[in-house]
């Protein structure tokens, strides 16, 4: 009998008010479409942004911090015809940011430089090369993005050449702050800010609309909306929550990316064999920002700025071309490095591992940030990851979500004393150390995740929706496709259907298992990647349920309503109870003793799995 390799999970058990229903009808929503709103907590306040114009979900720039501070110093560049120099990180965040900001001056009538820093001589934060470049051409005012709060050195440093410095950043706010004219940071403890979510990307789109509405024309403030293209690449790829002013920023950009991309994205997509009406959030950031990071992890990201600051056509080809072979070159690295770094886990395993990941070895700098995702996805821990190819040794972790995650900014902070230079947010960070500080760095995080929850014994599939498999088809699909887009903190919605019927199965190339199965009097396709154990355990005429996500897949000029399989059991192997009978513990309590309870809190009804199933 083909058992549950996870566990199914429902949202928890909370009773949508009355004002979203309301609120909901009022926007033409179903029933089911509010309680998947009110499911990820969205209100009857939050519908209308939620699914309404995309601009309606932007916050007021000028309840940014220091706003006024950076309003008048660049207008005061202006009146002077000062040059400015915009500083970008050689990241995916930092690089659209940097074109956002320089474009928005320029358009306002500023002269404007920009600077990339180089990842392996600079590393992040504002850079004494960058002071010194800012100098060299005569810059009264440099502009940081997505980096600066932690730069207090090289802010003092232009200081003392009489270079002003602006920083915008969303970083985490050490306990000082430095001499800068402006830190515009929705992280600051004082800041008025709605959403401290945003992007470095998105803080430069702020600063953007924040200049156009207080120095420019009616026609220029359009102009800031359309710098949503830029911003939303560095949300995605800075995996920022795709919720609030986020997700506004994202369908802001979607639309202009689908319909008129700016020549060097068009050049990019193109250059990988991708329309421009087929972009998504998942081609953000699997096809966009890899390209647009390459160039930063392995050389000088100048590239990738001036293939999005570009209008011209045949330039933007040849970038975008630079930076194909580019990023071909880092996926080599990463393979290599990826191998050697879980050989190092294998080999040298130590108390606390349980926890959190940590291993070092002689890998780029520009790599190691990559090793650390992919280590804390596949195990499903807090990952740091150290380059010793350099000295001091660079360092770089990502974390993950839920109350597995370490914080990883508060962690470093924690580590100030043995590290040379550090910053980042929650989930990503990175750091510079003496390679004699290693062990104890190691020891003191080993010792900090200590007071994480132990690993969880297998894995949970959250499901959204429970339906009967003649309730699958493209009205379901319609409304789930209110949700987009999707992603971090906003998943992608997953639907357990129950009573398919098995038509026809195989195992195709690359360890995928296809399936027919019969939804009524029609069948659907279904297909569950990399799960080949899943066709050999079914035979025609066995009856399923399901987790999967829906899909429209189109071919040769049809569309068709497909199954992205993510789990299959046996029918019956898992005990449903649905809509308004899932939210009574009576139900739940009927089950029997034996039922496992599944949910994202504590004493609430949840999807009861039978005894026997995954745990």
């Amino acid at each position: 009998m083909l058992r549950a390799a996870n566990r199914w999970r429902l949202p928890d058990a909370i009773p949508v008010p009355a004002e979203s229903l309301i609120a909901g009808r009022a926007l033409g929503l179903s029933e089911r479409q509010v309680r998947l709103l009110a499911d990820r907590g969205v209100g009857a306040a939050e519908i209308a942004a939620f699914v309404g114009p995309p601009a309606s979900g932007l916050h007021d720039p000028h309840l940014l911090p220091d706003a006024r501070a950076l309003v008048d110093r660049i207008a005061r560049a202006r009146e002077r015809s000062e040059r400015v120099l915009v500083f970008g990180d050689f990241d995916a965040d930092g690089l659209s940011g940097l074109a956002v900001l320089a474009e928005a001056l320029q358009t306002l009538g500023l002269s404007v430089d920009v600077h990339v820093p180089s990842r392996v001589a600079d590393g992040h934060g504002l850079s004494r090369r960058a002071v010194e470049d800012a100098a060299a051409r005569q810059c009264r005012l440099i502009i940081t993005v997505d980096c600066g709060t932690a730069s207090a050195e090289e802010i003092g440093l232009a200081a003392g050449q009489g270079i002003d410095v602006i920083v915008t950043d969303h970083h985490h706010v050490p306990p000082a702050l430095p001499n800068a004219v402006a830190i515009v940071n929705p992280q600051r403890l004082d800041s008025r800010y709605p959403d401290p979510r945003i992007s470095g990307a998105g803080v430069a789109l702020k600063v953007a609309q924040l200049l156009f509405a207080e120095l420019g024309s009616q026609r220029e403030g359009a102009e800031a909306l359309a710098l949503a293209e830029l911003a939303a690449i560095g949300t995605v790829a800075d995996v920022a929550p795709l919720v609030g002013e986020n997700r506004a920023i994202v369908r802001l950009g979607l639309e202009r990316m689908r319909t008129s991309p700016r020549p060097g994205l068009a050049a990019l997509l193109a250059r990988a064999g991708v329309a421009p009406a087929q972009v998504d959030v998942e081609m953000i950031g699997y096809v966009i920002a890899p390209r647009l990071n390459a160039a930063g992890r392995l050389g000088d990201a100048t590239a990738a700025a001036r293939l999005l600051l570009t209008r011209d056509v045949a330039e933007a080809a040849v970038l975008a071309a630079e930076l194909e072979a580019t990023n071909v070159e880092r996926r080599a690295l990463l393979g290599a490095a990826l191998e050697e770094a879980r050989r190092g886990l294998s080999e040298n395993g130590a108390p606390g591992e349980d926890r959190v990941v940590m291993v070092a070895g002689p890998w780029s700098p520009g790599i190691v940030g990559l090793v650390a995702g992919r280590l804390a996805e596949e195990h499903g821990r807090p990952a740091i990851v150290a380059s010793t190819d350099v000295s001091p040794w660079r360092v770089s972790a990502r974390s993950i979500g839920g109350p597995s995650g370490l914080d990883l900014a508060a962690a470093f902070e924690a580590c100030a004393d043995l590290l040379e230079r550090y910053g980042g947010h929650r989930d990503a960070a990175g750091c510079t150390l003496d390679p004699a500080d290693w062990e104890g760095f190691r020891g003191r995080l080993l010792g900090l995740a200590e007071a994480l929850p132990p690993r969880e014994a297998g894995r949970s599939l959250r499901v959204d929706l429970v339906v009967a498999a003649g309730d699958v088809d493209y009205r379901l699909l319609r409304e789930l496709g209110m949700l987009e887009p999707t992603g971090p903190g906003n998943p992608a919605p997953f639907v357990a259907i129950t009573g398919l019927e098995v038509v026809r199965s195989r195992l195709a190339n690359g360890g995928h298992t296809q399936l027919t199965l019969r939804k009524g009097l029609e069948v659907v396709d279904a297909i569950a990647f990399e799960r080949p154990e899943i066709a050999p355990a079914v035979a025609p005429g066995d009856r399923l349920d399901v987790v999967a996500r829906l899909v429209s897949r189109e071919f040769g000029g049809y569309e068709s309503l497909q199954l992205d399989l993510r789990d299959a059991a046996a029918a019956g192997a898992v005990a449903w109870f649905a809509g308004d009978a899932r939210r009574d513990p009576a139900v739940a309590a009927s089950m029997g003793a034996n039922s496992l309870l599944e949910t994202d809190g504590a004493n609430q009804t949840g999807l009861a799995l039978a005894p026997g199933t995954a745990p």
